[in-house]
């Protein structure tokens, strides 16, 4: 039996019968379109979310780089379970998708991109906003998310779609290989009619599995944590996504290994477990990265170990460090010269965990109480940041910080990706549950926080959803607020106003750049940005935007805002000017390196002292083969 439907009805009626399933749950795969539509896709696409509006829910959109951050938000909320797909017209509709593609594929999120593509008949060529290319006949702007894609493939025609399909679907549900999928669909052959068997519409259930250890590594792994004296743990993205929270806190409390964090893996354990120690690197707490430098083995658990992890591979200082990396990607499980333990994270610490138990390993009771005072020292720094002893002034960042700590509960997200924020929250935050703390630093995109917050929110709505957002970060992608005040998303967001780029201000000045061209102010007489600060009203511009601002000018201000905001069921601003303009946060200073190379040669002072540093880091860093 076949129905005859246009390509793109068929897409959609496809991806309305697509599901996944984990442990027992089944779940819609493609739990709802984003689109702005155009010439490439309204007649297409456009016309299909019409004809099955019943079946497949519809976003509308205002920027096509955010609503691939809504799609990836509700995915990271969904466990990777359950995704949005996203769909545009041709040329810049369809080119605005690279940088959130990469945001998805980089931090191994699923998303689905449609984005319209030129005729494939070549009939009419050249449409409005085709680029031509000389040298291929083949080629569009869609190509340019090739590389940002997990899986890529042009449908040039309608029978071609059943393999595509297929094969976008397998991509979206495999832990290893997910990220952007991207089917770049060509405006003629979306109208184009076509008899479709039956059995593709269908209901098809995608397993999602949970691979074991191989004896042979597990065996491995146990010799050498039962060897370690001094061992750490890193838990990464991957715990969450295999929602491993419970058998690492197991692990941990069985053993007595201290967990410390990524800025993905964070939350992994809630922050008052015994054996949490924050985050890790760069952006880590004096404790996390004191284990860290002292460790004999580090065992990863779903991390990719990024520069920021590694402190650009200065931080792991013990002459005989090893380490053991239990990752689901064998990409990841290898690096760092590292044992490998390629399996699911949530399996493989059930394992260890039973393995060791078989001998009752724990470490030893003083390195326990080591990390565990040195826990405590930090943790009165954060209450130290956090704590305001002049209610009625401007407060600092840590203190708008400190504030919202104060107010939050286990239910509560809270999204951040790019700016000074991020910093002082992986040190800062204490995470009250496994999905509180939602930071993208994988990409760190500006302006991925308050799309992502609709996201969420669409996945979770009975929780609270803040996107923390600087002044930078907010004038990069405030339009979807339109979409929340549209559908009565209730996001809250919690603006930051700092008059700049407040962490690259910082950077510039640690590597001789002299903050150059990282405030927000008028041009002084010697050219340079150093002025009065611009007469910007953020609060106003989110105003008129439809979205209920409250304007806090002290600490005693801000308390009462963010409960208001909390209580609140329509979307809602808090916007706070924050004491420290002109430096960066105010928390306590890296506790680990990052490279960002510096000038060889200079006359200026600055750049030549910041290289003088620069070259003692450098010698630090070690290769672990």
């Amino acid at each position: 039996m076949t129905t005859r439907l246009t390509v793109a009805q068929a897409l959609v009626r496809f991806l309305a019968a697509q599901y996944t399933e984990r442990d027992g749950v089944r779940q819609r795969l493609i739990g709802a379109t984003w689109g702005i539509f155009g010439h490439g896709n309204v007649a297409g696409l456009g016309q299909a979310l019409v004809e099955y509006a019943d079946e497949m829910p519809y976003h509308q959109g205002r920027n096509e780089q955010s609503m691939v951050h809504a799609a990836v938000g509700y995915a990271r909320q969904s466990n990777r379970l359950s995704t949005h797909a996203v769909t545009t017209s041709i040329g810049p509709g369809a080119t605005n998708l690279v940088t959130g593609a990469a945001l998805a594929t980089i931090n191994h999120l699923p998303v689905l991109l449609l984005p319209g593509d030129t005729f494939a008949t070549r009939a009419a060529d050249p449409v409005l906003q085709q680029l031509e290319v000389p040298y291929a006949g083949d080629v569009s702007v869609n190509d340019a998310l090739r590389p940002v894609s997990r899986y890529f493939d042009r449908v040039t025609r309608p029978e071609a779609l059943i393999p595509a399909a297929l094969q976008a679907m397998r991509v979206l549900t495999d832990p290893v290989e997910t990220g952007a999928v991207t089917l770049a669909l060509p405006q003629d052959v979306q109208a184009e009619a076509y008899d479709w068997p039956d059995a593709f519409f269908a209901e098809r259930t995608w397993s999602v599995r949970r691979p074991g250890a191989d004896p042979a590594e597990l065996a491995e792994a146990v010799t050498a944590i039962r060897a370690a004296k001094r061992p750490l743990l890193i838990a990464g993205g991957g715990v969450h996504h295999s929602r491993a929270e419970e058998a690492l806190a197991e692990f941990a409390a069985a053993t007595g290994i201290p967990v410390a964090s990524t800025q993905a893996g964070k939350g992994s354990l809630r922050h008052d477990h015994p054996q949490d120690v924050g985050g890790v690197g760069h952006t880590g707490t004096a404790t996390a990265d004191e284990l860290a430098r002292t460790a004999d083995l580090v065992i990863g658990v779903g991390t990719r170990y990024t520069d920021f992890t590694t402190a650009s591979h200065t931080l792991f200082g013990h002459g005989d460090v090893r380490f053991l990396n239990l990752n689901i990607a064998p990409y990841d499980a290898h690096k760092l010269a590292g044992l490998p333990l390629v399996a699911d994270a949530r399996s493989g610490l059930q394992e260890l965990t039973q393995a060791l138990g078989l001998h009752a390993h724990r470490v030893a009771d003083a390195y326990v109480a080591e990390y565990g005072e040195d826990k405590e020292r930090w943790e009165q720094r954060v209450d130290a940041c956090y704590e305001a002893e002049e209610p009625d002034v401007r407060p600092t960042q840590p203190q708008v910080l400190g504030a919202l700590d104060a107010i939050v509960d286990e239910s509560d997200v809270i999204i951040n990706a790019a700016g000074s924020l991020p910093g002082d929250l992986h040190k800062l935050w204490r995470a009250r549950s496994r999905d509180q703390y939602h930071l993208e630093y994988g990409y760190s995109c500006m302006g991925y926080e308050i799309p992502a917050a609709i996201g969420v929110k669409l996945a979770a709505p009975d929780r609270p959803v803040w996107a923390l957002v600087g002044d930078g970060t907010y004038l990069m992608m405030p339009t979807e607020i339109v979409t929340a005040v549209q559908e009565g998303i209730a996001i809250k967001i919690l603006l930051i106003q700092n008059h700049g780029y407040a962490s690259i201000g910082g950077l510039s000045e640690e590597t001789g750049g002299e903050r150059y061209g990282t405030a927000y102010r008028y041009r002084a007489e010697d050219g340079t940005f150093t002025g009065a600060p611009l007469p910007v009203d953020l609060a106003a511009n989110v105003a008129s935007l439809g979205m209920r601002v409250l304007r806090a000018k002290t600490v005693q201000d801000l308390r009462a805002a963010l409960a208001e905001a909390r209580a609140a069921d329509t979307p809602t601003c808090v916007y706070v000017e924050t004491q420290t303009a002109d430096t960066v946060s105010g928390a306590p200073p890296a506790q680990a390196w990052w490279d960002v190379p510096v000038a060889e040669t200079a006359t200026r002072a600055s750049a030549v002292k910041a290289r003088e540093l620069y070259e003692r880091h450098v010698s630090t860093r070690r290769r672990h083969l």
